[in-house]
């Protein structure tokens, strides 16, 4: 007997080693240690210290793996520059004086830059004193949440507020790292793994977001833990221990229930579920093609100022990696082609939520809805990119300094890359035809510029890009790639299955099952067109009949303008059969011609949500009930889905705000687009998932007199290397 305790306590012991491997890739990133850094001097083409960083090397461009930087040395040069290593610090100091953060344990949930308000930012220019800098923290202690503001100047605690409403913040990293050790405590659950016949060394698990399913879920941080097999695999995601769902309490660490109703149903196998390259049989290989690479002889076109200032072509912007959006864009200006002048396009833009819905009612899958960016991070999720394969060359790598929950700042290393891309597109042409005797072919090649993050949330990875193009286009693109979530199963074959009976999903491989899912992600565009007072228009597009004897034609199309008086008239569902476009115009604004100038929205992704209303993870996630919201601008209104989403019953979303139907004509106001996919799965996404994209588009309208690119020159050959194979080198 004794020794069978002592067994027990080892199989333990070595588990909790292996968890704790399984989640250092979600651990918080430490700072390079001084032998990983090289030395920084002025000769050096890796040195981005104060005294060279407005000047980008192209070596430094040109060899991203061996991008370094001192981020212990950074400091502020714009008002909307993120939190620094020595200002996170100095908020840890400030707080732990603080009587708060005396009496109890706590934890930091997020500690980032207070931007200061809008109109002092908008006015401010570089070379003016910088604004004051403070700190927002959101905080739990005494089992309540905190949302406090720092002054750095004075080293006070400024503001101090409760949260009443339902709901708890983003969970830390710590949060999800120990939330997954919890269930080894407990012999029960132990047993059970063994029971099913699976080493307990071999075991992964993952925390699940519960949602909000009622009133037994309130007043407790609960999560939903459950297993895989990772013996002979490094993808467990394919081998669910299903049915075995653990709920713990996040506070306490305890297990406060487990439910194991799926011991009929095998572990599936590991063979072919190995996506790594070294695991592949590559005899014979599958080469379908020779490298390509962009070269630039001259170096990139872009330049990135103090850190966080991108210039490119017509387009200046400020870039910066966050905790829960994981990357913002302010302050984003073209400079017109006649009047050399920089224009405001854009005040700020991000990713709000993102909404990701199973569709399976069955207990160990009903409360899988998850908010990637309100119950996770989404900035927090986001992985190191890796350099040739995720970003090109010529990639500029930004890092992400964030707070961990005691505080204490750490670096996400290469976070966010940005990179010129040139894909053979065409900005423009014109060939002339030969009948009209003149010989004209202009073409100008398409060049852009992408800011890029990846975020790996768990199994799924979200590919997100922010593209700019010379004509003042922004391109807003989601690729969705990673790992299916799959539900083990008894069939190995549809021949098994009943005509009557839900898969919820597609039978993937043998005893795995793909299940039907939605992707929605909300972004929040705070549309500045050439200044802050702004209106929407709804252009409709409708089939007008022509009167008897008019014409030879009897129907046309006609555009009738109607600008939104309210966020109710700005609530928008897509229709196929029923067109429109959407403008964000300045009213006071005119083209030479008297038109208004402006910038619409070309939808993309428009997957709706088919849910009931009243399911209660569309009441969660009511801002996806619409593509298309407008509200006034209010800087408490950022997260589509409320401030503290993690359990929230929806009393605090972008639906609730909009229903107020404030007045949103020529005021500054907000936009808010929702990209949608439904995803049924299908066998070519196992072992793992080519990449699925959707975008939709900010394009000018009416914004420039003509075509803003028309003086672009062409290509010549003279500017262009030349490459030959290297067999016939």
């Amino acid at each position: 007997m004794e020794g069978r305790n002592v067994l027990r306590f080892l199989f333990l012991l070595f588990s909790v080693v292996l968890v704790l491997l399984f989640t250092w890739a979600h651990l918080p990133y430490a700072p390079p240690s001084k032998a990983e850094l090289l030395d920084c001097t002025t000769n050096s083409p890796w040195c981005t210290t104060s005294r060279n960083r407005n000047q980008l090397k192209p070596n430094l461009l040109r060899n991203p793996t061996r991008h370094h930087h001192r981020h212990t040395s950074d400091s502020p040069h714009h008002p909307l520059d993120p939190l620094t290593i020595q200002e996170i610090n100095k908020v840890r100091s400030i707080l732990s004086s603080h009587e708060l953060f005396k009496s109890s344990p706590y934890a930091l949930h997020s500690v980032v830059l207070e931007e200061p308000e809008k109109p002092l930012v908008l006015c401010w220019k570089k070379g003016d004193p910088l604004l004051p800098r403070k700190a927002s923290v959101i905080a739990r202690a005494n089992g309540k949440s905190h949302v406090l503001t720092v002054d750095l100047q004075t080293s006070q605690v400024i503001r101090h507020a409760t949260d009443s409403l339902s709901g708890y913040p983003t969970m830390t990293i710590e949060d999800m790292t120990t939330a997954t050790w919890a269930p080894l405590a407990s012999a029960k659950f132990n047993r059970t793994i063994i029971e099913r016949g699976i080493d307990l060394t071999d075991l992964a698990c993952l925390p699940i977001s519960t949602g909000w399913f009622g009133k037994s879920e309130e007043k407790r941080r609960l999560i939903k833990v459950q297993c895989y097999s990772m013996k002979d695999t490094a993808n467990f995601y394919m081998r669910p221990i299903e049915g075995l769902t653990v709920l713990v309490d996040m506070d306490t660490r305890a297990v406060v229930e487990i439910s194991d109703k799926g011991r009929n149903i095998p572990i599936p196998k590991a063979a072919n579920t190995d996506y790594r390259y070294s695991a592949q049989n590559i005899y014979p290989e599958l080469k379908l093609l020779n490298p390509i690479s962009i070269e630039q002889p001259k170096g990139p076109s872009f330049t990135i100022e103090d850190e966080h200032t991108v210039k490119w072509a017509n387009w200046e912007f400020h870039l910066k990696p966050d905790p829960r959006a994981g990357v913002i864009i302010s302050r984003a200006m073209v400079r017109d082609p006649d009047s050399g002048e920089l224009r405001n396009v854009m005040y700020k833009g991000f990713t709000s939520e993102l909404f990701v819905p199973y569709m399976d009612p069955t207990d160990a899958w009903y409360f899988k809805t998850y908010m990637d960016a309100g119950e996770y991070g989404f900035g927090l999720q986001a992985m190191p990119l890796d350099p040739l394969n995720d970003c090109p060359r010529n990639a500029y790598y930004m890092d992400g300094v964030f707070a961990a929950a005691d505080g204490k700042p750490y670096v996400r290393s290469n976070m966010v890359c940005v990179f010129e891309s040139y894909a053979g597109d065409i900005g423009w042409r014109h060939s002339e035809s030969p009948i009209t005797g003149m010989e004209i072919r202009e073409v100008r090649p398409k060049v852009t510029l992408v800011v890029r993050m990846a975020a790996s949330v768990a199994n799924y990875d979200y590919i997100m890009d922010w593209e700019f193009q010379t004509d003042g286009l922004i391109r807003i693109k989601v690729g969705l790639s990673g790992i299916l979530m799959v539900k083990g199963s008894p069939y190995v074959n549809m021949n098994q299955v009943t005509g009557q009976e839900n898969l919820h999903g597609t039978l993937l491989s043998e005893n795995v099952i793909g299940v039907i899912h939605d992707h929605y992600v909300t972004f929040c565009l705070d549309m500045d067109v050439d200044g802050s007072d702004n209106s929407f228009v709804k252009v409709d597009i409708q089939r007008q009949q022509t009167s008897p004897g008019e014409s030879p034609r009897r129907s046309y199309l006609k555009a009738t303008r109607n600008v939104a008086k309210t966020e109710k008239d700005a609530q928008i569902k897509l229709k196929l059969y029923d067109p429109s476009e959407f403008h964000v115009i300045n009213p006071s604004k005119l083209t030479r011609v008297g038109n208004p100038v402006g910038y619409k929205v070309v939808p993309g992704g428009t997957a709706a949500s088919l849910l009931d209303l009243d399911d209660p993870p569309q009441k969660r996630g009511a801002f996806t009930n619409n593509q298309i919201w407008v509200t006034p601008y209010n800087r408490t209104e950022q997260w589509a889905g409320g401030l503290f989403v993690y359990q929230s019953q929806g009393e605090d979303t972008l639906a609730v705000w909009s229903e107020r139907d404030r007045p949103i004509e020529n005021k500054d106001i907000v936009l808010w687009y929702t990209l949608g996919f439904h995803h049924v799965p299908c066998q070519e996404d196992f072992p793992i998932m080519p990449t699925v994209s959707s975008s939709f588009d900010l394009k000018p309208v009416n914004f420039f007199e003509s075509n803003p690119i028309l003086r672009m020159p062409p290509n010549v050959e003279k500017d262009l290397p030349i490459c030959k194979p290297a067999a016939s080198a």
